[in-house]
């Protein structure tokens, strides 16, 4: 009789975060639709993706992520106009965000839940640095969604108390911009305050202090690019930079190291 070849723990652990990074690199693809056409409130579906300069549809073996760019030199196929970097570096930074989350979440039922948030802090901060705002048609159903996966995951994975943790860490990230945002009007958009709810609910599934460590790196991120910003680049302090990519980054920060660092500052 033949047995099929069960991956062993360790196997899953490699096998898991090559998987997620391919995923992610073609994700990253339709991230850049997503960032391009969400703001200006036309379909992600249609049309096909095609050149901004001579309107040509973008064959498919000219819309392989990242390669690519590089085939063509950063230029379209057929009227040379220049493509922007943007494209290959919301991709590469897909897949490497979906490998950093899938190590650190591991193979679990809880893990599609995550990589989808990785995805949407990457759409939310490309359209956040465009345009100075984190769209509700976007947020909303990521909301939405992340209720569902975050749901169905616990369960499969036998961790339901974890929900209860995960609702708090929304409650917790959504009060903390909130009273910021109430004493200092103007410091931040309200959009960054939905922001950090979605951010707490899946922090919050780790703990509040994944949460409380997400949103500090965020803003020391803020601050630091803030500084050299107002030193290298002639900005005032008055100057609006979009938060939601540091909040973003924050975020992931506190998935990939946030245990070591909590046990270290906790004495554990």
């Amino acid at each position: 009789m033949c047995y099929l070849h069960q991956p062993a723990a360790d196997e899953l652990d490699v096998i898991v975060p090559v998987v997620s990074g391919f995923y992610g690199l073609l994700i990253g693809s339709f991230l850049n639709v997503v960032i391009h056409r969400v703001p200006r409130e036309e379909s992600i579906n249609h049309p096909r993706s095609h050149c901004p300069a001579c309107g040509t549809a973008i064959a498919w073996f000219d819309n392989v992520p990242f390669i690519s760019w590089l085939v063509l030199r950063g230029r379209c196929r057929g009227c040379s106009a220049p493509i922007s970097p943007r494209y290959p570096i919301v991709e590469a930074l897909s897949a490497a965000t979906f490998v950093v989350v899938a190590m650190a979440v591991g193979a679990a039922w809880i893990l599609p839940a995550f990589l989808v948030f990785a995805a949407v802090l990457i759409a939310l901060s490309g359209i956040d640095i465009d345009t100075r705002k984190i769209p509700n048609r976007l947020l909303y159903p990521a909301v939405a969604a992340a209720i569902v996966l975050l749901g169905g995951g616990a369960l499969l994975d036998s961790a339901a108390d974890r929900l209860l943790w995960a609702a708090a860490g929304a409650a917790l990230g959504f009060t903390i911009l909130f009273a910021i945002w109430f004493i200092a009007p103007g410091g931040m958009g309200y959009g960054d305050v939905r922001l950090s709810g979605y951010i707490g609910l899946h922090l919050g599934y780790f703990g509040l202090g994944h949460v409380a460590l997400g949103l500090f790196v965020g803003f020391l991120l803020g601050a630091v690019v803030g500084v050299v910003l107002m030193a290298v680049g002639g900005r005032s302090r008055k100057s609006a930079i979009p938060f939601g990519p540091f909040l973003a980054a924050g975020a992931v920060f506190a998935l990939a190291v946030g245990d070591p660092i909590l046990d270290a500052y906790l004495g554990a």
